[in-house]
């Protein structure tokens, strides 16, 4: 497929996402709407993997980076728990690795980064109709995942998060070939400096051929799991059980 059809068709999932997916007004809840998103988020997914599973998002350079990255959803989480972290530089933080695994893992921040990484510069692309490129240093979550030993039956991975937004823990799926992707990495690196708390501390999920709401920040624990319909509200993510599609791809 020549790079100008490759472009073609991301652009035209890209633009249909956004604009089926904004959930911010009453239309939103709708009955021919919500269909017509359930049909639009069939064919982006279909129009994604056409492009290939290994297919890369886009790549900048540095002399892109936008000089202020806007940090989206939570910027300071409320828990009680997360404010210790952040109190202690996150040096009592560990991730957690389990569900339908062979090894749990619990992870510390120095051992997470002496596993495999990668750097990336990326645009990051919101609902709402912004941008911003930054550079994403991580350790790559295909790797970590084998590593942990996926048993058979597993399907996703659940992202827990430390922020509550309502009366809810944040939290977001992927399924295994998007935690394959190269390009799906666990940041905890931005533009070369240790991640903010507004930009995710200590680690955030960077999955590049994604819109911005699926890239979860304050990342806790990763949950291989079979099925996620027992899981919140059983959509797939914090915002997909409010109406946006789960797939959310560009």
């Amino acid at each position: 497929m020549s790079q100008s059809r490759r472009g073609w068709l991301a652009g035209a999932g890209a633009s249909l996402s956004a604009l089926l997916l904004s959930g911010c007004d009453k239309i939103a809840e709708d009955p021919g709407v919500v269909k017509a998103r359930a049909s639009a988020e069939v064919l982006n997914r279909r129009v994604q993997r056409l492009l290939g599973r290994g297919a890369l998002a886009r790549e900048f350079t540095r002399a892109d980076i936008t000089p202020a990255f806007r940090a989206n959803g939570s910027v300071d989480p409320p828990d009680a728990d997360y404010k210790a972290l952040v109190a202690a530089n996150f040096a009592g933080w560990t991730l957690i690795v389990d569900g339908l695994v062979e090894r749990p893992l619990a992870l510390t921040l120095d051992q997470l980064k002496a596993l495999p990484a990668r750097t990336q510069i990326t645009r990051h692309d919101c609902v709402e109709g912004w941008s911003c490129i930054g550079e994403w240093t991580g350790a790559r979550l295909g790797p970590l995942m084998a590593m942990a030993g996926l048993r058979r039956e597993a399907r996703h991975i659940v992202l827990h998060c430390a922020d509550t937004l309502g009366d809810a823990k944040y939290y977001e799926t992927l399924d295994l070939v998007d935690v394959d992707h190269p390009q799906t990495v666990l940041a905890y690196a931005m533009n070369g400096a240790p991640l903010t708390v507004a930009h995710g501390a200590p680690l955030r999920l960077r999955a590049e051929r994604y819109l911005g709401y699926k890239q979860a920040k304050y990342v806790m624990r990763l949950e291989a799991v079979d099925r996620f319909d027992h899981i919140g509200g059983g959509q797939g993510g914090y915002w997909e059980d409010q109406g946006y599609d789960r797939y959310g791809g560009i």
